[in-house]
């Protein structure tokens, strides 16, 4: 009987054993049915993903589909460089991994020097990598001012020259990236506000206004020698006016004669004011004229009311006799009787007056 309990005790060892193996063999099973198909596209690429490789990614969330996939185009285009711990570590910093690898083949197929650790720098820094690339192969033009910077208003920019016309520009920037200056360089809206603020400066340094329109080029020339692109993430290849045309005189034939006839009305209502005020100053020195008569005047009755005073402090000192007194009244009847021969009566009615 105990021989027999010991063999039964065996066989149930032996089952629970035979148990557990098929159950792990079933797991290794699954597993490795799991990670075949893509450890099996990685080793005919010669992408060099391991089944550890596979299974620590799974542990660490990592989507071993995109990580098996970029490595096998990054092999493929020739950037052995770049390591499957580097894709996973970019992955669980919240990178985007394919867009990255694209953008590694993009500059490595166009001769353009880009490091990996930069342009993870550049994707964590939540710029567009792959777009970034592209640009710098393929340029792309930006429209000043641009339709999110117009805000309902004109879509042109609005600048006075020297002589007071009032232009509406519009420019077109052609720029390309500048993989170098990308991080921390500033964005498409700085070079659409530089090219606006160098534009109409340019124009309000032309001393009039036919000069601009008869060679916008030199404008653009101004624009692009100022230094659009400093600090920024593009490299500017060119500055064109694309529409410019004078304020206000949209539709018309003859732009010309329309500036002139408005300059016209503007020398009149100058020449008119000009004309008021010198009428203005000449009322009022009439004014100060004629007070300064009546001053005058004031001031001779006050003389000639003074005779009299003298003539009575003669007469007490013996200064003055009768006779003389006399024959000054004679001279006065006389000099006031030729007035009125002569016709002045203004002195003979004053002194009838007095």
């Amino acid at each position: 009987m105990l021989a027999y309990g010991s063999l039964l005790a065996a066989v149930s060892l032996g089952w629970i054993v035979a148990g557990i193996a098929i159950v792990v063999g079933l797991v290794i099973i699954a597993v490795v049915m799991q990670f075949f198909s893509l450890w099996l596209q990685a080793y005919m690429s010669k992408a060099s993903v391991g089944f550890t490789d596979l299974i620590g990614q799974r542990l660490r969330k990592v989507n071993s589909t995109v990580i098996v996939q970029c490595k096998i185009q990054l092999v493929k285009a020739g950037l052995h460089d770049v390591t499957t711990n580097d894709l996973e570590s970019h992955y669980l910093a919240g990178g985007r991994v394919p867009n990255v690898s694209h953008a590694m083949i993009a500059a490595h197929r166009a001769n353009i020097d880009l490091d990996f650790r930069k342009a993870c720098a550049i994707d964590l820094a939540g710029r567009d990598i792959l777009d970034a690339v592209n640009t710098s192969v393929n340029p792309k033009v930006i429209d000043c001012p641009s339709e999110t910077s117009m805000g309902g208003g004109t879509d042109k920019l609005d600048a006075v020259a020297k002589d007071g016309i009032r232009l509406l520009a519009k420019a077109r920037v052609t720029v390309r990236t500048n993989i170098r200056q990308l991080i921390g360089g500033a964005t498409e809206e700085t070079v659409i506000a530089r090219t606006g603020q160098a534009i109409v400066s340019a124009i309000g340094s032309s001393e009039t206004y036919k000069a601009v329109l008869e060679n916008p080029d030199s404008i653009a020339q101004k624009a692009l020698e100022s230094g659009l692109d400093a600090g920024t993430a593009f490299e500017i290849l060119s500055v064109d006016i694309a529409d410019i045309s004078v304020a206000g005189v949209a539709g018309e034939a003859n732009v010309g004669a329309k500036l002139q006839a408005d300059q016209a009305q503007a020398d009149l209502r100058r020449f008119q004011a000009e004309a008021e005020k010198r009428a203005a100053m000449a009322r009022a020195r009439e004014a100060e004229m004629s007070a300064t008569v009546e001053e005058n005047r004031a001031k001779v009755v006050l003389a000639e009311a003074e005779v009299p005073l003298a003539m009575a402090e003669a007469f007490r000192s013996g200064n003055l006799g009768i006779m003389d007194y006399y024959r000054m009244k004679n001279i006065d009847a006389d000099t006031g009787m030729r007035r009125t021969i002569g016709g002045d009566d203004s002195k003979t009615s004053g002194t009838k007056d007095e």
